[in-house]
């Protein structure tokens, strides 16, 4: 069985290397988008287990690519975790109703990063056999 496979939407060319290092080092297959609107494409094409996305972006922004993915079958039921600067709990509202199913603040702990991942692939998991899990 192949490790998850996470979609890493992030501009900034050391977060997003970095952050392929990281969960590549702790067992799963990472691709990478530059922009927005790249990761809209990647998500289509690849169907990632989950996405991280940052929010300030060119092309599309992070808001935009959560709205244009929930819409979109293929992808509608991928789970989506912001990781990015904007820390306002105004930004924080607005991103978890938008859809996205975790919110999570630069720079982010590793630990924490990769617990939200798990649990997120967890809940999908569970919901794929049938099964509510709270995670």
């Amino acid at each position: 069985m192949k490790p998850p496979l996470i979609l890493i939407i992030e501009d900034n060319e050391d977060a997003r290397q970095n952050t392929a290092e990281l969960l590549e080092t702790a067992g799963y297959r990472a691709i990478v988008a530059s922009n927005g609107k790249e990761g809209v494409r990647l998500s289509v094409s690849a169907q990632p287990d989950l996405i991280l996305c940052d929010i300030v972006m060119p092309e599309l922004d992070g808001y935009a690519v959560l709205h244009i993915l929930s819409k979109k079958p293929e992808t509608a039921h991928l789970p989506f975790i912001f990781l990015t600067v904007k820390e306002a709990m105004s930004d924080v509202r607005k991103g978890m109703s938008m859809g996205a199913d975790d919110y999570l603040t630069k720079p982010c702990d590793e630990t924490v990063l990769l617990e939200a991942i798990e649990a997120r692939l967890k809940k999908t998991q569970a919901r794929a056999n049938g099964r509510t899990h709270k995670a």
